[in-house]
């Protein structure tokens, strides 16, 4: 099976820091896959390099055999890259409906005159758009929230809105990143099945997170970051019993992480 996303001998120095050295991993289409490590080990330099909000110092990165090095965030996200960030990045003053439109932009192509007039073509894309928004919504479980704003969500589903307004790009691969920070046990629970049910309708999912029962209920395939190198990849089974990974991440706490069964069958 060609690899989604790979990354080839990646490093990325910051002047005398090396905060990634030689990273090589791949994602597998149509797969739930995570990242974890401990803290400063390099994680989301490694999103940030994939949608380019820093190019590396050496190494490749591509999409589909396509490398992405040297291409801008917007041309990124246009080759089917979408993200999420550790801290929330929705628009408060604005609907639920509107902020996940705000995703669609580069699919809406009714130009400045049928704005302006509101021609049938611009009246057309506006209620696919609308629909489809809804649609995406329903997905995270927030249809019912649709015209509230923002801003008057729980921290729980602002993150289940921003994961709405990623998909709106309609993206081949989704990273999310540390999608269940702040959450309660519930809420991690209900975002578990939804992931599962967005990898269900086609989508593939690159996850950084710190929650391990999570990880391990969710991901195919981990990869562990550790002073800037990858120290171990494969099931969730063999990454809780990874000598290395065990030392450097999970020590005690490995004895309590469980794969959740049935979760991500």
């Amino acid at each position: 099976m060609t690899d989604l996303l790979k990354l080839t001998n990646v490093s990325r120095h910051f002047g005398g820091l090396k905060v990634l050295q030689d990273v090589s991993l791949s994602v597998q289409p149509g797969t739930i896959s995570g990242l974890i490590g401990p803290n400063g080990a390099g994680k989301t330099t490694v999103f940030n390099l994939i949608t380019g909000l820093l190019p590396p110092t050496t190494g490749d990165i591509t999409l589909d055999g396509t490398s992405l090095v040297g291409r801008k965030p917007h041309q990124i996200t246009r080759s089917g890259v979408a993200r999420t960030f550790q801290n929330i990045r929705v628009f408060k003053e604005m609907t639920l409906l509107e902020n996940v439109i705000v995703g669609m932009h580069r699919h809406l192509h009714y130009g400045v005159p049928g704005l302006v007039f509101a021609l049938p073509k611009y009246r057309a894309a506006e209620k696919r758009a609308r629909d489809r928004a809804r649609e995406l919504l329903s997905w995270m479980k927030l249809e019912h929230k649709a015209d509230d704003l923002a801003d008057n969500l729980s921290y729980g589903a602002q993150r289940r809105l921003e994961i709405a307004r990623a998909l709106a790009t309609e993206p081949r691969l989704l990273l999310l990143d540390e999608p269940v920070a702040g959450m309660n046990s519930t809420e991690k629970t209900e975002l578990m099945r939804e992931i599962v049910n967005i990898r269900g309708r086609g989508y593939t999912i690159f996850m950084i997170e710190h929650d391990m029962r999570f990880v391990m209920g969710l991901c195919e395939r981990i990869s562990v970051l550790n002073f800037g190198k990858i120290i171990a990849e494969g099931g969730p089974e063999q990454i809780r019993n990874d000598p290395q990974v065990i030392e450097a991440y999970l020590g005690r706490e490995d004895d309590e992480v469980s794969v959740t069964p049935g979760v991500a069958e």
